[in-house]
């Protein structure tokens, strides 16, 4: 079983857990926020910088382990972010709803839940927890069922970021109906990690799709190349989580001076 098979069993037992716990019908209304925001964000010109709130990762270990959402996101706000994601994945990231909630609370950005979503109930809490949108992952995901999740997504009024890794991917995207296409430039099998895959892919992407390059990226070069190849986003966690001040790092990654 490699990473992503784990990640996927323990996410499939925590749904359900918390399905018995709390049925779909008795989960609070969702809050109120602008339909699109997330992908509206990202459309603006420019390069748009989804910055990410991440404690630990299985690749990296440890990041940032007794961060606190509210200094982090306000950072992100201050320091020029478009969006914000956030992970809520609890077992493997130490992630949970609760930041996402702590996030719409302290930062006015569209948030993104960034989680292994396979399941409808998934939606309902990222909603009712302030998200804009949400991760679907292709690699996670039959096509049927992908297809499905995108177009529940967007009738909750949740923009959905279709992440993918290779060609194949990309077409199963592209087939599910996805305007939002994140490459994943860390493989989630192995969590090898190659810039390149973003560039490599870029020639197959219709001019319609908003691309988010995500992982691996970590200098103003990087950010740079992007910007000129018409990449529209980069998605950046570990490289600012790591930095003292988030919000300077990430001043300094958008004016080239990091």
């Amino acid at each position: 079983m490699n990473v992503l098979d784990e990640i996927l069993a323990s996410t499939r037992a925590d749904v359900a857990s918390r399905r018995r716990a709390v049925p779909e019908a008795a989960l609070p209304a969702a809050s109120d926020r602008p339909r699109h925001a997330f992908r509206d964000a990202l459309a603006a010109p420019g390069l748009s910088i989804v910055a990410e709130h991440k404690r630990r990762s299985p690749s990296a270990g440890p990041i940032r382990p007794q961060s606190s959402v509210r200094e982090i996101v306000s950072a992100y706000e201050r320091g020029g972010a478009s969006a914000i994601s956030v992970l809520t994945e609890e077992r493997h990231f130490d992630g949970s709803l609760e930041d996402l909630r702590e996030a719409r609370a302290a930062c006015t950005l569209p948030l993104l839940r960034k989680d292994f979503i396979i399941d409808s109930y998934q939606l309902v809490e990222a909603a009712w927890a302030g998200a804009s949108a949400v991760l679907l992952i292709v690699a996670a995901l039959e096509p049927a069922a992908l297809t499905a999740l995108r177009v529940e997504a967007e009738e909750r009024g949740l923009d959905a970021l279709v992440e993918v890794h290779d060609r194949s991917e990309l077409e199963v995207a592209l087939a599910a109906g996805a305007e939002l296409i994140g490459v994943n430039n860390r493989d989630l099998r192995d969590f090898s990690v190659d810039i390149e895959r973003t560039f490599c892919l870029l020639e197959a992407m219709p001019d319609s799709v908003i691309v988010v390059a995500e992982s691996g990226i970590r200098t103003p070069e990087h950010l740079a190349r992007l910007r000129r190849d018409g990449v529209h986003a980069a998605l950046i966690g570990e490289r600012l989580m790591r930095e003292s001040d988030p919000a300077l790092a990430l001043q300094a990654l958008l004016d080239g001076s990091l």
